[in-house]
């Protein structure tokens, strides 16, 4: 019996190794870390707008958004490290041309979160596959807490990075939106490779919606109208409580080709689809947690109450070594629900966002449109 799991684990391990071996660089662990690849490595910052070869650290001490600082050394030293967008306006990150893939993103914007909003589009898209505030993409809409998971990182003091592998066959642009009405100063960086894609690689989507607050009954919608075959690979929530007492007994449910009524995945309930239990606490008390494929936090209001209304909350769960495969069509929605006198349901009324990641075969159908700055509002 030992040999035999032996085999198949060494079999697993191989067709890992193959497959990111057919991705030729895009897809690199520590089983094929070693492996040489034709692959090219570029990145794009504001020391290099174009990630041309050889193109960074170029701006002149006139140019640069750090040009005073580095009046003493001159050229090729920290001379613009960062750009400054202005209030409502849009910033180009990105421009690719040819097939690769995006490896990394690391950011660290300033200004509020949910005014700033990224997209990215794929090829010769008019309409963006990802369409979602900074924050939220990186899974801190409220305020700075660490996040330690294979997917996103959070890290001291507001360093956000995203390891999704993005393929694109023809271009790849990225851009940021700052809705404020003040600028915002952005550092970021952009690792990405150049490489074929294969046939059967699909695009990244991420996609938010907001509800403020849910209607008596209704069931929150994280995602709808996803036509075609791909697999969802993630959800993260930022949800505030408008009652006091527990807010996490809604259950998540996957409707998948042609489910109408009953969903063909059906959660038991909020805190066990984040990969926690009872309430996410231990003695009364909300217990954060961050690992490599879920993760938990609390921001309490003045007071400290567990159950107090007013408490917000963030949670992730990504869908890594589990991904939920479609062939046609997908509809993913959240209920929210807290307890009654007499030990009855309550329908919530909270303050629910979300952001569901998938990656599918282009193309995709169009977003809803996207909120207004007064909709995004956190108050």
């Amino acid at each position: 019996m030992r040999l035999r799991l032996i085999f198949v684990f060494s079999l697993i391990l191989s067709s890992v190794a193959l497959y990111a071996q057919e991705f030729n660089g895009l897809n690199v662990n520590m089983n094929n870390l070693y492996q040489l690849s034709d692959a090219k490595t570029r990145s794009i910052s504001p020391e290099n707008f174009t990630g041309e070869k050889g193109g960074g650290g170029r701006t002149t001490i006139e140019d640069g958004s750090a040009g005073a600082a580095a009046r003493d050394l001159g050229l090729g030293w920290k001379t613009n490290p960062f750009i400054v967008i202005p209030a409502d306006s849009v910033f180009e990150l990105a421009n690719i041309d040819g097939s690769g893939a995006i490896q990394h993103i690391w950011m660290t914007p300033t200004g509020n979160w949910r005014y700033s909003v990224i997209r990215i589009y794929w090829d010769d898209e008019k309409e963006p596959s990802v369409e979602v505030p900074v924050g939220d993409f990186f899974a801190a809409a409220y305020e700075y807490k660490q996040i330690n998971s294979l997917a996103v990182c959070v890290n001291p003091g507001s360093a956000f990075n995203s390891y999704w592998v993005m393929p694109f066959r023809k271009k790849c642009r990225i851009t940021m939106e700052n809705i404020d009405t003040k600028p915002m100063r952005l550092y970021y960086q952009i690792d990405y490779t150049l490489t074929e894609v294969p046939e059967d690689a699909a695009y990244f989507h991420a996609q938010f919606r907001r509800v403020n607050p849910v209607k008596y009954k209704d069931v929150y919608t994280i995602v709808d109208n996803i036509k075609g075959k791909g697999q969802y690979v993630g959800t993260y929530m930022a949800w505030q409580s408008n009652n006091n007492g527990w807010w996490g007994e809604g259950e998540i449910k996957f409707f998948m080709d042609g489910d109408k009524q009953f969903p063909t995945i059906c959660g038991t309930g909020t805190e066990d689809y984040f990969c926690g239990s009872y309430g996410f606490a231990i003695k009364g008390q909300y217990i954060d947690y961050t690992t490599p494929y879920a993760g938990f936090h609390v921001i309490r209001p003045e007071g400290d109450f567990t159950y107090k209304s007013q408490t917000r909350f963030g949670m992730y769960r990504w869908h890594v070594t589990d991904p939920i495969r479609f062939d046609k069509d997908l509809k993913v929605t959240m209920q929210a629900l807290g307890w009654r006198s007499d030990g009855r349901y309550l329908p919530l009324k909270d303050d629910i966002a979300s952001v569901a990641f998938w990656y599918q075969a282009e193309p995709h159908n169009a977003f809803p449109d996207f909120p207004s700055k007064d909709e995004l509002e956190i108050n």
